[in-house]
C-alpha cells in the first residue's frame, strides 16, 4: 500500500509550494517506505509515498498519462484484484501500457476511458485522486467497504487532502481544532466514528462507495455504490457453493505480489479458512510453505480465563490448523510493558485516541511480520458480514435502540467534568447517530418485523462497527509498511451474503452457519466447530496495574490537558477502586476497565502532541 496527499488552490501558484508538499508527504513515510514522488501544476499539487507490492520498476507515483490534448496525473493508494482483465479490456479499446502490469497505470487508463463511472469496474481496496489538467478538475474516490482511508477538507480557495489526518494538519491552513462534536466522537461514539467524520473541525472523511469530483464550481459528491435489498432466491445448496466459489476466488486473487505474501492465525473459522484457501494455492503454484502468524501476551496461559466473548485461547488451535495445512508458523508473544509502552504510537498512527492495546498489540504484531513479509491476508470483516456477533443472537440487541457494540455511555460521561458532558449531550448525541445510520438501511418490501430488524443489525455493524476494525488494521499495520488484504470486505461476497435469509445465515442455530458449511471438507471438523473467539488481548493483572499507575500519574500532573475534561475526582476513584467497573465491556467485546484507563492515556497523548484545540 501508499500514502496519498495533495492540495488544489485557485488563487496560489502551487508549484511554488514544494516544501508545503513535502512536509505533508512525508507525514506518510510509513506508509510508503520505498519511494517518494510528488508533482506540481500552479493549481494541483500532489504527493505520494511508495510501499512496492506490484511491479516495482513500472509502478511508480504520481503518474501521469496523457490522451490527445488531456492530461491526466494519479497519486493512488490500494490494490486492485482485477488488473489482468482491465488491461485485456482496455488493450482491446486501443489503449497502450507502458508498464508491465501496475494495477496504477490500469486505473488510470480506465479513468481515462470511462471517467467517473470507471471506480464501478474495480476489485479491490482503493483510494485515489486524479487530476485532470486540461479539465481543472479532481476526482476522488473511496472503495466500496472503506477498506483504504481518504481524507479531505476545504479551506477557502484551498481543497487539500490525504490518506491520513496528519497528512492535511501538515498544511499551514489546517488547525488541530475540535468541537464539542469532535468531543463526542471521542467520549461517546469512541473509539468508533459516525462515517465521514473526521473528529477535527472541518475535516471529513469520503465514505466507502462514495467518490467526490472537485472544480471551481465546488464539491461534488455520488455514491457509486450502496447495499442493495432484494428477495434471495438461491436454495440452500446453491447459497453454499456460491459462498465457497466467490470466497477462494476472493482470496486466490489477494495472493497476487512481487513480493512475500503470508497470513494471520488465530485458529478461528475466519483465518482458518482464508489459510486453507492461500496454503492450497501456494503449494498448487509451488512457491513454498504459506507462512502464518499469530499474536500472544506473556503471561496469558496463566491469567485466562474463559468468557462469554473469549471461549477458550488461541494456542491450541493455531497449532492444529498449521500443522494440518503445513504451514510455516511463526507465534509473536508482546510483553506487557512493550504492550503499555505502544499506546502513544498507536496514538500517532491513527492521529486519534484508538481502541487502546487492541490498536498497540496489533503494531506490535505488525512490526513483528513486515521483519519477513510485505503483505499479509486477514480475516476482518467475516463477523460482520456473515452474522458472528454475539449482539446478532442477543434478545436485548435486537430489541435495543442503540448501537450494540457501545455500553455504559452514561457512566462513561460521568468521568467528564459536568461543563462538558452538557455540552455534547451524550445520549442525545449517540441516540440522533443511531436514527441517521437507521433511515439509510435498504429496506426489503415484505420482510417480517424480525428479518427487518436483523438486517438493521447487519447494516449498523456493516457500516458502523466494521470501519473501526478496518481503520485499526490500516494504521496500525501501514504505520510499519505492512499491506494488510482483506478477503472478506470482497463487494461480490458481501453483496451476495447481504440478501441471505437469517436462517440460512444462522444454519444449524450456530454464528456464520452459512460460512461453515460452505467450509465443510476444506477445514478440520473440530476447527469448523470451534466458537468464535475475537483478537485476543492481554489478561495479565500486571498490565491493568501499569496503565492505572499511568493514569494517576497524569491526574498529577497539572499540565495535562486531559484533566479540563474530566471531573478528576470520580475518575481518581475510578483509577484506585473501580477497574472492574467497566468490566466486561463498555465498548465492543474486548474493552474493560483495563482498555478504559489504556483510552484516557490515548486521549491524554493525543491532546497534548497534536496540541489539539477545543473551539
Amino acid at each position: 500500500m501508499c500514502g496519498i496527499t495533495g492540495w488544489i488552490d485557485w488563487e496560489k501558484d502551487l508549484t511554488l509550494q514544494r516544501p508545503v508538499l513535502e512536509t505533508m508527504t512525508g507525514t506518510l513515510s510509513f506508509r510508503g517506505p520505498d519511494a517518494s514522488g510528488a508533482w506540481l501544476s500552479p493549481r494541483a499539487a500532489l504527493g505520494h509515498r511508495r510501499l512496492v507490492v506490484v511491479d516495482p520498476v513500472g509502478g511508480a507515483q504520481p503518474m501521469t498519462r496523457q490522451r490527445g490534448s488531456g492530461m491526466y496525473t494519479i497519486t493512488y493508494n490500494g490494490e486492485l484484484y482485477n488488473t489482468a482483465e482491465l488491461r485485456k479490456e482496455l488493450e482491446a479499446r486501443g489503449h497502450t501500457f507502458h508498464t508491465r502490469n501496475s494495477d496504477t497505470e490500469a486505473l488510470l487508463i480506465a479513468y481515462m476511458e470511462w471517467g467517473t463511472e470507471c471506480v464501478r469496474r474495480f476489485n479491490g481496496i482503493f483510494a485515489f485522486a486524479i487530476w485532470d489538467e486540461a479539465g481543472q478538475s479532481l476526482f476522488m474516490a473511496r472503495d466500496r467497504l472503506g477498506v483504504k482511508p481518504l481524507f479531505y477538507t476545504q479551506r477557502g480557495e484551498s481543497f487539500i487532502f490525504g490518506s491520513e489526518l496528519k497528512a492535511l494538519l501538515a498544511h499551514p491552513a489546517v488547525p488541530p481544532e475540535v468541537d464539542f462534536r469532535g468531543l463526542a466522537e471521542i467520549f461517546v461514539m469512541g473509539p468508533s466514528r459516525t462515517p465521514g467524520q473526521g473528529v477535527y473541525r472541518g475535516i471529513y472523511e469520503l465514505r466507502p462507495g462514495q467518490s467526490l469530483l472537485y472544480s471551481r464550481s465546488g464539491i461534488r459528491l455520488n455514491w457509486y455504490w450502496k447495499l442493495e435489498s432484494r428477495p434471495h432466491e438461491d436454495s440452500l445448496e446453491v447459497t453454499t457453493e456460491k459462498i465457497y466459489s466467490l470466497f477462494q476466488d476472493t482470496v486466490e486473487r489477494q495472493l497476487v505480489a512481487d513480493v512475500p505474501v503470508c497470513s494471520f492465525l488465530s485458529g478461528g473459522l475466519d483465518s482458518s479458512a482464508i489459510t486453507a484457501v492461500a496454503s492450497g494455492a501456494c503449494q498448487r503454484a509451488g512457491i513454498g510453505p504459506l507462512h502464518t502468524y499469530s499474536v500472544d501476551y506473556a503471561g496469558n496461559e496463566k491469567h485466562f480465563r474463559p468468557n462469554v466473548f473469549q471461549p477458550n485461547s488461541d494456542a491450541p488451535w493455531v497449532k492444529r490448523v498449521s500443522d494440518h495445512f503445513g504451514t510455516v508458523h511463526h507465534n509473536i508473544v508482546i510483553e506487557t510493558g512493550d504492550l503499555a509502552a505502544a499506546l502513544e504510537t498507536a496514538v500517532r498512527a491513527n492521529d486519534l485516541p484508538g481502541m487502546a492495546d487492541i490498536d498497540s498489540s496489533l503494531y506490535l504484531f505488525c512490526r513483528e511480520i513486515k521483519k519477513e513479509a510485505t503483505v499479509a491476508l486477514s480475516g476482518e470483516s467475516a463477523d460482520e458480514v456473515f452474522g458472528g456477533y454475539p449482539w446478532f443472537y442477543n434478545e436485548e440487541a435486537l430489541s435495543g435502540n442503540s448501537f450494540p457494540w457501545i455500553r455504559m455511555v452514561r457512566e462513561r460521561v460521568g468521568l467528564l467534568n459536568p461543563e462538558l458532558a452538557g455540552a455534547i449531550r451524550a445520549e442525545e448525541y449517540v441516540s440522533a447517530r443511531y436514527r441517521e445510520a437507521l433511515e439509510e438501511v435498504p429496506r426489503l418490501p415484505g420482510e417480517n418485523f424480525r428479518e427487518a430488524r436483523i438486517r438493521e443489525l447487519f447494516y449498523l455493524n456493516i457500516t458502523r462497527f466494521m470501519p473501526t476494525l478496518l481503520d485499526r488494521k490500516d494504521r496500525m499495520s501501514m504505520a510499519v509498511g505492512l499491506e494488510v488484504r482483506v478477503p472478506f470486505c470482497d463487494h461480490r461476497l458481501v453483496e451476495y451474503v447481504w440478501n441471505i435469509p437469517w436462517w440460512m445465515k444462522s444454519y444449524g442455530l450456530r454464528e456464520k452457519g452459512i460460512l461453515r458449511r460452505a467450509l465443510e471438507g476444506s477445514l478440520p471438523g473440530d476447527v469448523l466447530e470451534r466458537r468464535k473467539s475475537p483478537y485476543p488481548k492481554t489478561h495479565s493483572p500486571h498490565y491493568l496495574e501499569a496503565v492505572r499507575d499511568r493514569l494517576l500519574e497524569i491526574l498529577d500532573d497539572r499540565s495535562s490537558p486531559l484533566l479540563d475534561l474530566i471531573d478528576t475526582r470520580v475518575l481518581r476513584e475510578a483509577a484506585r477502586s473501580r477497574a472492574s467497573s467497566f468490566s466486561p465491556a463498555w465498548f465492543g467485546q474486548l474493552m474493560g476497565g483495563a482498555q478504559l484507563f489504556a483510552y484516557l492515556i490515548q486521549v491524554d497523548t493525543w491532546l497534548r502532541e497534536y496540541h489539539v484545540s477545543i473551539r
